[in-house]
């Protein structure tokens, strides 16, 4: 199986479709005014379609599985996730990139989303490890990582560079395929309550 093979991943809640192009309008308004969203972001401020179309353009040149989330109540794109750092050969990933327009933070969005990506990594892909990393300011990110039972593993420090130079500190996460059976009855029951 080609790790890479778009797939399309639905819950109750939310449907992760392989992202392209014609979600560009609807990932535009998800994330309109919402400067918060890009802060601990690599790709600088998004403001408008054409800022979008680029970032979609280029999530799309990389060796990356990047989706679109639709949030199935309404219809509406709720954001962005993506399958990144992908390494068949060590049987791991990282899943990351992922952002929400304001409606759907702190919402069942972002738990449910997690558990399909988690859940396909680990019982379809045969994953062992799959990583999660965030920006060391970004507590909000961390709480959440942690919140679905990732393991903290520890900080790179000046890890990348930002658009508007900054050094950004990376905090590092995963979960190893051991782990998966309680992480999975944990998100289970959040998506049940």
């Amino acid at each position: 199986m080609d790790w890479r093979t778009p797939v399309t991943l639905t819950g109750k809640f939310v449907r992760l479709e392989p992202l392209g192009e014609t979600h560009v309008s609807g990932l535009t308004a998800a994330g309109a005014g919402d400067e918060s969203i890009w802060k601990h972001m690599l790709y600088g401020d998004i403001q408008n379609e054409g800022d979008m179309f680029g970032w979609v353009r280029d999530i799309l040149a990389r060796p990356d599985l990047p989706y679109a989330v639709i949030h199935l109540e309404t219809g509406q794109l709720a954001g962005a996730t993506r399958y990144l750092n992908i390494s068949p050969e060590h049987r791991g990933l990282e899943i990351g990139g992922t952002w929400y327009g304001a409606d759907f933070r702190r919402t069942v969005v972002n738990t449910e989303c997690k558990y399909l990506l988690l859940k396909y990594a680990f019982e379809t892909l045969g994953c062992i490890r799959v990583q999660f990393k965030t920006d060391l300011r970004n507590v909000h990110s961390q709480r959440a990582i942690e919140r679905i039972g990732a393991k903290c593993e520890g900080v790179l420090r000046n890890h990348m560079i930002l658009p508007d130079g900054k050094y950004r500190d990376s905090v590092f996460y995963s979960i190893l395929n051991s782990e998966w059976p309680v992480v999975k009855k944990k998100l289970e029951k959040m998506l049940a309550s």
